[in-house]
């Protein structure tokens, strides 16, 4: 039991006590151990602590809201003044509002304690074979991170949701270098509950680090051309992206959303369902309480290219008189298709195969232009070479209506599971 428990009712009550109408307030514990190695060799290990709090106030239809992360007498009195001080000052808005009283309740996942000895073992593990397989290889950077964290959110309605859960965070940054050319810069990574895994054999850790040494040398396409994109996991969200922030709040409130009006309407192809479930037993990154203060559910956003539910928050269902969204999203999980990816690739006549995607934010109809990295050119069913980086463009609202194939394999990164996707009539330059 956390020597910090009591906290969250005390500083509830010193917000009561300062003229709130309404409050809320988390005080999260975290415990982070870290193991890293730099260039091949061991080079930290270290454990850190800290304790962050939360406060909401609502006076009048005024809210506000601060996150401080001291915990003394003194801090936490001027936060609470402080905070009464920005609500008086801030616009009445009749949507502000906190979550209702729910049966108080516990939750757990994860682990509680790491294993020295396995991170160890598998940082070393890595660190081996890598530099024995991929002589060209530079893995820069290796580190496993096991997080803990113990959270206990109050509010004024009666609200106790008390939350623990721990799990590990692995990652990996690397280059490749013959003579003077040397291969963009790469990452990967994913989080878990248990290493009884070799790094090098999870999840397409391996192929990342053979596609980088073949992405030493690489070449121009051989000209502009409208064909496909097979989009790795490593980079799906930035497309499914556009859609799941133009169903939430700022989108939605300022009406500039494209997917306005759209419930239960085909936004998407039919082979394509997208679900968020936070409790899901098969993802570590998880959550059961929303960010407003309610006990999390599972939902299907897109069901069979059908858009099932926006991602409206209290604020933002109160505002537009809809309903609230079941969690916060994330935790994507994209149903797997019937083709494999060698499949995928042998249908495409000419196409990129993306595994990073650097571009700026599409404009409101959804329009974009980014730069694909560390990628490969596809002509004739084939992955021909790596590609330098090429210019690629197109129109979000129509790559989900475009999408061809969806593959039978998914990648697991612990905070989503997603598919590698073909699309059409993207534009590459």
């Amino acid at each position: 039991m956390s020597t910090k428990d009591s906290m969250a009712e005390e500083l509830l009550a010193t917000l009561t006590e300062t003229g709130f109408d309404k409050a809320a307030c988390s005080v999260s514990e975290h415990e982070l151990h870290e193991l890293q190695a730099e260039n091949g060799d061991i080079s930290l290990l270290r454990t850190a602590f800290e304790t962050d709090v939360s406060l909401t106030g609502i006076v009048g239809n005024k809210k506000a809201s601060l996150g401080i992360n001291r915990t003394d007498d003194e801090t936490i009195n001027a936060a609470a003044i402080n905070l009464k001080t920005m609500a008086d000052a801030a616009s009445p808005d009749p949507a502000h509002d906190i979550a209702e009283q729910q049966p108080a309740e516990q939750f757990q996942s994860g682990i509680d304690e790491p294993d020295y000895d396995k991170m160890y073992d598998r940082v070393q593990e890595v660190v081996e074979y890598a530099t024995g397989t991929y002589p060209t290889l530079n893995l820069r950077s290796v580190n496993i991170v096991f997080f803990r964290r113990r959270n206990r959110l109050v509010n004024s309605n009666g609200i106790d949701f008390q939350t623990q859960s721990g799990s590990y965070r692995v990652s990996l940054n690397f280059t490749s270098k013959e003579g003077t050319d040397t291969s963009s810069m790469n990452y990967t990574g994913y989080s878990t509950h248990h290493l009884d895994t070799p790094i090098h054999a999870t999840n397409d850790v391996d192929d990342m680090l053979r596609q980088s040494t073949e992405q030493v040398r690489t070449q121009h396409i051989p000209a502009k051309f409208m064909g496909d994109l097979v989009i790795s996991p490593h980079c799906l969200t930035t497309f499914t992206g556009f859609l799941l922030s133009r169903i939430s709040d700022l989108s939605m409130i300022d009406g500039t959303s494209v997917y306005k009006d759209k419930l239960g309407e085909q936004v998407a192809i039919n082979c394509l369902t997208i679900h968020s479930l936070p409790l899901s037993e098969d993802l570590t990154q998880g959550y059961f309480v929303t960010d407003d203060g309610y006990k999390a559910e599972d939902l299907t956003i897109v069901e069979n290219g059908k858009l099932n539910t926006y991602l409206l928050s209290l604020y933002g269902s109160n505002k537009l008189d809809m309903e609230r969204a079941a969690n916060n999203g994330g935790c994507y999980v994209i149903d797997a298709g019937d083709k494999s990816f060698d499949d995928i690739i042998s249908s495409v006549k000419e196409g990129i195969y993306i595994n990073r995607f650097s571009g700026g934010i599409p404009n409101e109809r959804g329009d974009f232009s980014g730069v694909a990295k560390n990628s490969y050119y596809i002509k004739d069913g084939t992955i021909q070479y790596p590609i330098q980086e090429t210019t690629v463009s197109g129109n979000m609202v129509e790559l989900l209506q475009s999408i061809e194939t969806i593959s039978s394999e998914r990648l697991n990164s612990g905070e989503s599971i997603l598919p590698w996707v073909r699309v059409s009539g993207v534009t590459a330059s």
